[in-house]
């Protein structure tokens, strides 16, 4: 990406207050095109609030997020999907009764045009649209590797593969921008190295720019491009995760010393 072409995601001047609590303070910093960027910090930071605002759960106090220049905020919350923006969640969100094929083929739904009326007639376009949703799922269900519990219902499955599943739902609606909040929470290390894969193909083979808020450091510093870290609410680091893990603000959020 050249320097003066517009960052996919920019955050500008973001304020968050909750009565007399500063949630987030004057928080800035972009995210190209094609960046794997980390979003870290001590617990109660502000990252989780951040990502609320990203998503239009949260309407911040004061600043502006663009996407693709465009304003985020000025975005009705359940526009959020259409505009290329997709999410994941710290506490897996299936629905356990449905299968992973349909927990997947959920995710599609915001990209779908058909009225409530052609889908209760089940005009052709509806058939259409369904099949390509089927087609779409089944293709990030091998993407993801899953393949093996196509047709089992979500909510027997194990935790590493429930957090597998969300994550292609996440992709289904083909997002530019992908947000993932703390998508190693509950694994082991052999399935945190498992997902940092998962996270590099997203990018390098989906073409989907990626933004994580983390709290598994190893891998926040191997998979980002870029590492942004905010502390009571204010950003004290930006830079490669060579740069931040040597920041002095970092060492002293995090161990509680100087550097």
């Amino acid at each position: 990406m050249h320097k003066d072409a517009t960052p996919l995601l920019s955050v500008r001047g973001v304020s968050v207050r909750f009565g007399g609590v500063v949630a987030l303070d004057d928080v800035s910093f972009d995210v190209a095109q094609g960046q794997i960027a980390g979003l870290i910090g001590p617990n109660g930071a502000g990252k989780t609030t951040l990502f609320n605002c990203l998503s239009r759960l949260y309407q911040p106090s004061a600043g502006e997020i663009l996407f693709e220049g465009a304003s985020v905020l000025a975005t009705p919350r359940h526009r959020i999907p259409n505009i290329g923006i997709g999410r994941t969640f710290q506490n897996v969100a299936l629905f356990d009764r449905l299968t992973v094929l349909e927990n997947v083929m959920v995710g599609r739904h915001s990209p779908t045009h058909s009225s409530f009326l052609a889908n209760a007639l089940r005009l052709p376009s509806v058939v259409a649209e369904q099949k390509a949703a089927r087609e779409r799922a089944m293709e990030l269900i091998a993407f993801m590797e899953l393949g093996a519990f196509t047709h089992w219902p979500a909510g027997g499955l194990p935790f590493p593969i429930r957090k597998r599943v969300e994550l292609a739902r996440g992709l289904a609606a083909e997002p530019k921008l992908l947000l993932l909040d703390e998508p190693a929470a509950g694994l082991n290390h052999e399935e945190v190295s498992t997902l940092e894969t998962q996270i590099r193909r997203v990018r390098d083979t989906l073409g989907v720019t990626v933004l994580l808020v983390e709290h598994h450091m190893s891998l926040v510093m191997s998979v980002s491009d870029k590492v942004v870290t905010i502390n009571f609410g204010k950003k004290i680091a930006e830079g490669t995760p060579d740069e931040v893990k040597r920041h002095p603000e970092v060492i002293r959020a995090y161990l509680g010393t100087g550097a």
